[in-house]
């Protein structure tokens, strides 16, 4: 397994300051205290701290959470973390999984489940927008740690599919208008799972998935709030991120119109 993330470092000073820096650039890295050259930085082991005008720094290694969020280059809102964990649980998606997901955005949560089906699982993701892909290949390029994903830059209504998918996740504004693909897809008892930001989406989806032969598991909407890292007046962050979006889960039922 290659961990493509190793060539980036996190630079914190334990307070305010926290940012990823990427060591293929040999750009030197500006800090709040000066610079620090990239072939220094490259010297300094992970977990190891260094003093630049008179402040430390602590060197860290990036996770695939805080590449998405601090570093990962995005032209749409992505699917933050917080969501991303409870996405996998609920879809059962686990190493050798075969997972489908239309509405690719910056590639966030095609990484994601890259890692979470594993070398013998496999990811096809779609993407309908042109101006996407580029920036989507960068990313996959990046931190994709196996070779296990498909990336298509067509709509998912130019596709015929056979029931052999696990699973699959819908990111996109009119998802029931590709419902009859994703379903042709599915293996029966395949789950579905679904982001829409706003409710009139969510409601049309309930009924939608109720006329065209899915059992609806959850409806969710999930909240994060920090705190500041100071133990004589810890508490919460003054600013949190808010709604992101409401999340639905369901599974393909068999004969379920009859």
């Amino acid at each position: 397994m290659e961990n493509r993330l190793n060539r980036f470092r996190i630079i914190a000073d334990g307070k305010k300051f926290k940012k990823v820096f990427d060591l293929n650039d040999p750009k030197p890295k500006g800090l709040p205290n000066g610079m620090i050259k990239n072939d220094e930085l490259e010297q300094i082991e992970v977990g190891n701290s260094f003093n630049l005008g008179g402040k430390r720094f602590f060197v860290l290694p990036c996770s695939l959470q805080e590449y998405i969020m601090e570093y990962m280059h995005r032209k749409t809102q992505i699917i933050y973390p917080k969501e991303a964990g409870y996405i996998l649980l609920n879809l059962d998606i686990f190493p050798g999984k075969k997972v489908g997901e239309a509405g690719t955005g910056s590639g966030a949560l095609t990484t994601i489940l890259s890692r979470a089906v594993g070398e013998k699982g496999e990811v096809h993701t779609f993407e309908r927008r042109s101006d996407f892909a580029e920036i989507i290949q960068r990313n996959l390029e990046a931190c994709r740690e196996y070779d296990n994903t498909v990336y298509y830059n067509k709509p998912l209504q130019e596709f015929e599919f056979s029931p052999e998918f696990d699973a699959f996740f819908l990111d996109m504004k009119y998802p029931w208008e590709v419902l009859f693909k994703v379903d042709a897809a599915l293996k029966p008892g395949g789950r579905l799972g679904l982001l829409l930001p706003p409710t009139n989406q969510v409601t049309r989806i309930i009924s939608t998935l109720q006329a065209s032969g899915y059992f609806i598991n959850e409806i969710s909407e999930i909240f994060r709030r920090g705190y500041k890292l100071n133990a004589e007046r810890f508490r919460p962050e003054d600013v949190m991120t808010g709604h992101t979006g409401y999340l639905v889960f369901a599974s393909k039922l068999i004969n379920s119109k009859e």
